[in-house]
């Protein structure tokens, strides 16, 4: 398994999903490895990978690029005007997979967010050939956000293995409607697999049967 995590928005659980993944298949026993090539602002999210990776590797080889000023990268490299090295990321990302057997990459906020003027994670995903797991926020919104993000990733023919539909919050004492009823609406409005996370879930095993079965 080689595969794109990327999201519908910033701040849907990206990390949170990737990092559940890495955490469960390592402990059943898989050699999962994460990554973060492009991270901008506190590096809190490469220090989660680096933790669900049991610290296999070091900080820096699943961080190839980090950036101080909290913006898309290529936005965060021309305020900084530092240079993007494209095929050295390429370079990491394919080191780490040719020493683990799989390798989830996380993108940074959504699909279509650039790394560089005309390049972004869409690209990312084919120079790699990495398939996609599209994590989404459930909340009202989210059947445009995720629809959208499909009809992107179908138009460059890259291959979305699951859509992972995460509770961002926990559960308000009244249900909220949207909530409730996304799960449902979604499986009848796409031909993805649709999975769920619960606030607060750690056990991602079958997202990771899933995607190890592929």
């Amino acid at each position: 398994m080689k595969a794109l995590v990327t999201g519908t928005d910033t701040n849907v659980g990206k990390t949170y999903v990737t990092a559940g993944l890495t955490r469960t298949g390592r402990r059943a026993g898989h050699d999962v490895i994460a990554a973060k090539p492009f991270c901008t602002g506190p590096a809190t999210d490469v220090a989660a990978l680096h933790a669900a990776n049991e610290t296999c590797e070091p900080e820096h080889a699943i961080n190839p690029a980090w950036f101080h000023t909290p913006l898309a990268p290529f936005a965060a490299a021309m305020i900084e005007d530092r240079h993007i090295d494209l095929g050295r990321v390429h370079e990491v990302l394919r080191e780490l997979a040719s020493r683990h057997d799989h390798l989830l990459v996380e993108g940074a906020g959504g699909l279509a967010v650039p790394i560089l003027r005309d390049y972004d994670f869409r690209d990312l995903a084919e120079d790699l050939e990495l398939e996609v797991v599209l994590v989404a926020a459930n909340r009202l919104g989210v059947m445009n956000h995720v629809r959208l993000t499909l009809e992107a990733l179908n138009h460059r023919r890259l291959h979305c293995r699951a859509v992972v539909l995460n509770a961002v919050s926990a559960p308000a004492p009244e249900p909220d409607l949207a909530e409730s009823t996304n799960p449902a609406i979604l499986e009848q409005l796409i031909d993805v697999p649709l999975f769920q996370v619960a606030h607060g879930q750690t056990d991602f095993s079958a997202l990771v049967n899933h995607l190890l079965a592929g």
